[in-house]
């Protein structure tokens, strides 16, 4: 009768789970030694040169943002709405296998989005508003 061992190193794919461990250990130390090395090497005063225009263009001045955030509501109901209609194709294509479940089920789908445009809509989020 043989007694089994909680360190057995024959099994097939204690070759791989040894090279995983091993990669992430490194993949760590390098992580680190780098940040080391490079705070170690780097210049903390801030030079001219260094906040200097790289290639071209006109000079850098301070102004405050001029982005609405009206308008990064805009982009990202633009963004929800479009991804969502991406998810219509595929339902498009193989309307006929999936029959009345998968007529049900988009029906679902567009009444929710539905639902979400009606709710952005009172929001007033679909409003663009001047910026002054």
């Amino acid at each position: 009768m043989t007694q089994m061992s909680h360190m057995d190193f024959t099994h097939p794919y204690f070759g791989a789970f040894f090279l995983l461990i091993f990669a992430s250990v490194v993949f760590y130390g390098i992580s680190v030694l780098a940040r080391i090395v490079s705070r170690r090497m780097a210049r903390l005063d801030n030079e001219k040169l260094k906040l200097s225009l790289y290639e071209c263009g006109p000079e850098v001045t301070k102004q405050p943002n001029k982005i609405s955030a009206q308008f990064y509501l805009f982009a990202l109901l633009f963004i929800l709405f479009d991804v969502e209609i991406i998810f219509m194709f595929p339902w498009a294509i193989d309307f006929t296998i999936l029959g009345w479940f998968g007529f049900t089920e988009m029906i679902l789908f567009i009444g929710l989005l539905a639902i979400g445009f009606v709710y952005a809509w009172k929001k007033g989020a679909l409003e663009w508003h001047s910026i002054k």
